[in-house]
């Protein structure tokens, strides 16, 4: 990829060579299809796609591989023997160039996202209504030294 500053998932597409090209717009594709309500962007450079401002997706083409990201340890659980011949670390599930494109695969990964994105939106909500029903004291309780035990 020669251009680094790209504005949109075309933009982007068009630094690949030809035969990338096609390979990253069917994964956008798929990801579009499957996730049709998110925002498609462009994060850290590469294109991304957003549901309630939370992150639901990466992807990223390089000179043998396409990667998707990030892939969480429970996702990772959770397709398990569909990922066994791919290759998984440090969050990244890389595809090689060479293979086609699991689509299944990919729109099953960006469903199981989006439900997990929308879980940590529910419990970070849950935890927020918490928080903000609890009444925190106006002045220190008796007892309390600001000079720690001096």
């Amino acid at each position: 990829m020669a251009k680094t500053d790209v504005k949109s998932v075309d933009e982007y597409i068009a630094t690949h060579n030809e035969d990338v090209q096609a390979i990253l717009s069917c994964v956008r594709s798929t990801i579009r299809n499957a996730v049709p309500g998110a925002e498609e962007t462009i994060s850290y450079q590469i294109p991304a796609y957003r549901l309630q401002g939370g992150a639901v997706l990466y992807f990223a083409g390089w000179k043998r591989h396409y990667s998707l990201y990030p892939a969480s340890d429970r996702m990772v659980r959770a397709f398990k023997s569909e990922l066994a011949p791919y290759k998984i670390s440090k969050g990244t599930i890389r595809f090689p160039l060479s293979k086609p494109v699991p689509v299944k695969l990919i729109a099953d990964i960006a469903k199981f996202r989006a439900k997990e994105g929308d879980a940590r939106q529910r419990e970070s909500g849950s935890v927020e209504k918490a928080l903000a029903s609890v009444t925190t004291p106006r002045r220190r309780p008796s007892g309390w030294s600001s000079s720690r035990g001096r």
